[in-house]
């Protein structure tokens, strides 16, 4: 990396997201976010042959779950973000990944000011561009500013670098991209899933995290060791939970596990 900060230090932002209820294109009200209960349920279904699990075990068990999904066309993502990303405390607004900005669901496209289709884990890491599976998969495709957006490009995730500009809390260098604190946990967790989800069984490339940063085309994102660190200092908020239960319950019919089981990243890298 070209300029360095300190190791990650500053104290994670405070999260007040509440439950969201979502309306809108959603054809029913979508799911609360998780209860104990919920969990408990969850554990009991969707994940009984993952529980006990760990290592190689525990990926390919939950690569087995999670596979089972629907799949979306590149454009029926525009819709589905502005449920899964509605701001809580306005219907008609989604909130921006990097910025937090609250902004009119209408303002999607490619217009500087315009908010457009993010893929956290950067489709020419693996080369599968827009094609419907990883190209398209929501888990990881999130709304954000047109500009930073570009910003971002296909860098890597580290720590440091120059402030971003018009996204405070933001950083940035030639190599890597670092996401404000409020939703770090939330990019690694991303990146995990996608990780876990893409094998190489299915056409796609195998998509693994590795410890470097300027990975270019290959199917890789790093620096893991300091996704792992985001995800334990950044936990699921309640925004984030409710994200993956509309996802679940509306689009794809399937779930982040990082989001239900945070430990479950350390079992596993």
């Amino acid at each position: 990396m070209s300029v360095r900060r300190r190791i990650y230090a500053r104290p994670l932002l405070a999260t007040a997201a509440s439950v969201v209820i979502l309306t809108g294109i959603a054809a029913t009200a979508p799911a609360a976010t998780p209860t104990a209960s919920t969990a408990a349920t969850l554990d009991d279904t969707y994940y009984q042959e993952a529980l006990g699990k760990t290592g190689g075990a525990l990926k390919s068990s939950l690569h087995t779950i999670i596979s089972d999904q629907t799949k979306l066309s590149y454009s029926q993502v525009w819709d589905a973000l502005k449920a899964t990303d509605e701001d809580p405390a306005d219907s008609s607004h989604v909130i921006l990944l990097y910025t937090g900005r609250s902004q009119s669901k209408n303002d999607n496209g490619g217009a500087v000011g315009d908010w457009n289709r993010e893929h956290v884990w950067a489709k020419s890491h693996g080369d599968f561009g827009t094609s419907t599976g990883p190209g398209t998969d929501i888990h990881h495709l999130r709304p954000t500013d047109v500009q930073v957006n570009s910003i971002r490009g296909n860098k890597d995730f580290d720590n440091g670098g120059s402030v971003v500009s018009g996204a405070p809390g933001n950083y940035t260098d030639s190599d890597s991209f670092e996401p404000r604190d409020a939703v770090k946990g939330d990019v690694a967790r991303m990146i995990l899933y996608m990780a876990v989800r893409y094998e190489g069984d299915d056409s796609f490339a195998d998509l693994e995290p590795n410890d470097s940063v300027d990975n270019g085309s290959a199917p890789n994102i790093g620096r893991l060791s300091v996704l792992k660190q985001w995800s334990q200092e950044d936990p699921p908020d309640s925004f984030e939970q409710n994200r993956n239960e509309v996802i679940f319950e509306q689009f794809q019919h399937n779930r982040n596990p990082f989001i239900d089981h945070p430990e479950w990243v350390e079992a596993i890298w």
